[in-house]
């Protein structure tokens, strides 16, 4: 593998930041080297940066355009979006209403949000089409034709992302190119949209709780983390600190959920991560907004997911985990989180 350019060295904690073209139309030899640089910083960070991806920087600032445009209308029209049930997972989140956090029962959860809200609001767009499962959607004006049309083509352009970054990591594996493929085809991952309001320094002075998103990892197989310049992601270390994992441009973060780890053995890690009081701002007593846009990619939901094989027997251990269904795992989560 060749030397690696980090995004984040710090505290035992190396995230490498990779150049994606190499495996997309690289030489076999710089497509081996990159999809293992890939799976080492999964296995050893839980997460990378990628630049060069096949999505344009045009397509990334028009969706975060569009994302700001629809946090900005009236809260009646946002709320008349609510987010429905786990199954759905679809719909408008008002500030509040889910905490995100490694807990995994409800009151405990409930708890938590007491004492310390997620300072956010956001809205999950699934696929488009599933049956039973519609996508709240705004409307009544062209600035709601136009965000669906951005969203569903975004969407669409992430869906594909995941495939590949999927296919990179079974060629670090020493798998078929194609051994995901069938685990990704159908498309059933979630766009996030998220909106960090602006708050005053003293909201987190005064609440040493007081996060703008709790620590948590991930539930599918791997998030597409796309963010502004403000800053505030922090990744815990292999020390158990949590460190700054600052924006870089032209880059998306990715990371390793936990049904990837599960399906590994845990030889890839879900790291724990969190969004706290952005870096000072130079003047004044706010904090400005932050906006990100994450994706987050499951296998599909009628997937079996069971431990490859390689990842467990002999010194690698026994299988740690049963066998489940991508969706069924999904809503056992999402059932506790809000």
């Amino acid at each position: 593998m060749a030397p690696q350019t980090s995004a984040v060295n710090s505290d035992n904690l190396f995230i490498p930041l990779v150049d994606f073209s190499h495996f997309l139309n690289g030489t076999p030899a710089q497509r081996q080297s990159t999809a293992q640089s890939i799976l080492h910083g999964f296995q050893t960070a839980g997460f990378i940066y990628l630049t060069h991806i096949p999505i344009s920087s045009c397509t990334i600032q028009k969706t975060f355009t569009t994302s700001a445009k629809f946090f900005n209308r009236p809260q009646e029209q946002k709320d008349a979006l609510g987010w429905t049930t786990p199954e759905a997972n679809r719909g408008y989140v008002a500030h509040g209403r889910e905490k995100v956090s490694v807990l995994k029962n409800k009151e405990d959860v409930e708890k938590a949000k007491a004492a310390a809200p997620d300072l956010k609001e956001s809205i999950e767009i699934g696929r488009e089409g599933a049956k039973g499962l519609p996508n709240n959607w705004p409307s009544g004006d062209d600035e709601a034709v136009e965000f669906k049309k951005v969203m569903l083509d975004f969407h669409d352009q992430c869906k594909e992302l995941h495939v590949e970054v999927m296919r990179a990591i079974a060629v670090g594996m020493e798998l078929s190119e194609s051994y995901f493929d069938n685990f990704t085809d159908v498309g059933d991952n979630t766009l996030r949209l998220l909106h960090y309001p602006e708050v005053k320094k003293d909201v987190f002075k005064n609440n040493n709780l007081q996060v703008r998103a709790g620590e948590h990892t991930d539930y599918g197989s791997i998030t597409l983390l796309f963010q502004d310049m403000r800053g505030g992601l922090q990744v815990k270390s292999p020390n158990g600190n949590f460190i700054d994992a600052t924006p870089i441009e032209g880059s998306v973060v990715v990371n390793a959920g936990d049904l990837l780890a599960r399906w590994s053995n845990d030889t890839i890690k879900s790291t724990l991560h969190r969004v706290v009081e952005p870096p000072a701002p130079e003047e004044g007593d706010v904090h400005p907004a932050r906006y990100s846009i994450a994706y987050f990619c499951n296998p599909n939901f009628e997937s079996k997911i069971e431990a490859i094989e390689g990842t467990y027997g002999g010194e690698k251990g026994a299988r740690k985990y049963e066998d489940i269904l991508s969706g069924e795992y999904l809503v056992q989560r999402l059932a506790a989180t809000y």
